[in-house]
């Protein structure tokens, strides 16, 4: 069968030569060869390995194997940022003494008896100047004193309420008899300036029958009630006076008499 189609395809191509061209003669016409295919050959020996093809796509991922046997330990790593400051620890114990230091340099010579003699003149310019004020105070101001507390009698007559707002007005309160001390004191303060009696800072306006001092501190045990007092008379009587003799009495607030100022020294 093959060998009929070449021969149709030789007979074609005659047909196909240009018209132009002279007929060939009867022997060039039987000269004419036709090719036909031959037998197939031996095959041929092995050719050359071909360059490497281009490399394929990146196939799927493979299923997860099992895990790997335990490597062997890594060397030490880099040391790491210094972390923040610790807590201030406990103090801990005294050392042992020490060995004594050496010996300091001599001194420089002065003349220390003209320093002693000039600070014993200010030490008796000092006393003198402390018996000084003392006076004034006492003769001249008129206060009376103790190691911590000032009182000063005013000769001014004012209602209790008013009689502590001078007291105040002054840095201090009204006079607050919390010992038998300042009791005293202020009793004989009060029968030398010759008067019957002022206005202490004692009060119960608060609450009925509950006096307190003028500092709103709680009586303790110390009191100096005069017989039958307090006895609140008239329903009226919640402010507190001191007679010459020391004795106290509940009054009406709203008489008017003298009164006690009292001062800490470590406020004027």
């Amino acid at each position: 069968m093959m060998k009929r189609d070449l021969a149709l395809i030789g007979l074609a191509f005659l047909w196909l030569l240009p018209a132009g061209r002279p007929q060939q003669t009867a022997e060039e016409a039987c000269s004419l060869h036709i090719l036909v295919p031959g037998l197939k050959g031996d095959a041929g020996e092995k050719g050359d390995k071909g360059a490497p093809g281009r490399p394929g796509r990146v196939g799927p991922a493979g299923e997860k194997g099992d895990m790997g046997d335990k490597g062997q330990k890594g060397s030490v790593g880099r040391h790491g940022k210094i972390g923040p400051i610790g807590s201030k620890g406990e103090k801990g114990d005294s050392g042992d003494i020490g060995p004594p230091g050496p010996n300091g340099e001599p001194g420089i010579p002065c003349e220390c008896s003209q320093l002693r003699k000039a600070i014993g003149e200010m030490d008796n310019q000092v006393t003198q100047l402390t018996t000084e004020l003392k006076f004034i105070k006492n003769a001249v101001a008129g206060v009376r004193e103790t190691d911590s507390k000032i009182y000063l009698l005013v000769k001014e007559e004012k209602r209790y309420v008013d009689a502590q707002l001078s007291c105040q007005g002054r840095g201090g309160t009204l006079g607050m008899p919390k010992d038998e001390a300042a009791n005293g004191l202020m009793a004989a303060y009060i029968t030398q300036a010759g008067l019957a009696r002022v206005f202490i800072g004692i009060n119960d306006l608060e609450r009925e029958g509950t006096f307190v001092y003028s500092d709103r501190s709680p009586m303790q045990t110390f009191n100096k009630w005069r017989s039958g007092e307090p006895n609140n008379a008239y329903d009226e009587e919640d402010c507190v006076e001191m007679v010459a003799s020391g004795g106290w009495n509940d009054v009406a607030c709203h008489v008017t008499m003298h009164f006690l100022c009292e001062f800490d020294k470590e406020h004027v």
